[in-house]
């Protein structure tokens, strides 16, 4: 993956997607444990410890200096994960417990 640094801490892949730098951790994932949990930078580094709370700060620093956009790539995200739902098949298992249930 060719990567351009952005900030101290962040990188940016070829797509322009940002990564927390030296890990394998999507700026998106930590952004998403702070708005879906309400999670604060240290509760987030505390659920993720192979990140530094430097990298954590960086990564919501990011979010706020490229907000528009973030939420932007969260919601389309968000309706392809409801389009992939609505257009798969019920797994085996979950076919099983719908004839149980009935």
């Amino acid at each position: 993956m060719a990567t351009v640094a952005a900030t101290p801490h962040i990188t940016l892949d070829e797509r322009g997607r940002a990564w927390v730098d030296d890990t394998n951790v999507k700026v998106v994932e930590i952004v998403l444990d702070h708005l879906a949990h309400g999670w604060a930078a240290e509760t987030i580094q505390e659920n993720h410890p192979h990140l530094t709370l430097a990298q954590v700060y960086a990564a919501l620093a990011w979010y706020y200096d490229h907000q528009a956009e973030m939420d932007a790539e969260i919601e389309l995200q968000g309706e392809r994960l409801k389009a992939l739902r609505a257009a798969a098949k019920p797994s085996p298992l979950a076919r099983r417990a719908l004839r149980r249930a009935s």
